[in-house]
């Protein structure tokens, strides 16, 4: 019941940062922190390929957030 109420805390928070991601780069980050949360939560009620793909979705959302919060130029 723990890993449910987690799970669907986590999928809440990543959408609603998902549909807030407009309004600055803190929510971009954010969605970061959702999708490894998601994953988490994937990987720990054994549905690996959804942690598999929330995983990937974590690092995409970061590498955004790192080159809208520092610039082009770093990347």
């Amino acid at each position: 019941m723990a890993l449910t109420v987690y799970g669907v805390l986590a999928l809440t928070f990543m959408m609603s940062m998902y549909a807030l991601e407009r309004r600055g780069d803190g929510f971009v980050l954010a969605f970061g922190v959702g999708c490894a949360l998601s994953s988490a939560y994937g990987f720990a009620s054994g549905t690996w390929p959804f942690g598999v793909v929330e995983g990937i979705w974590t690092v995409i959302a970061l590498r955004r957030w790192w080159v809208q919060a520092h610039g082009a130029a770093a990347v």
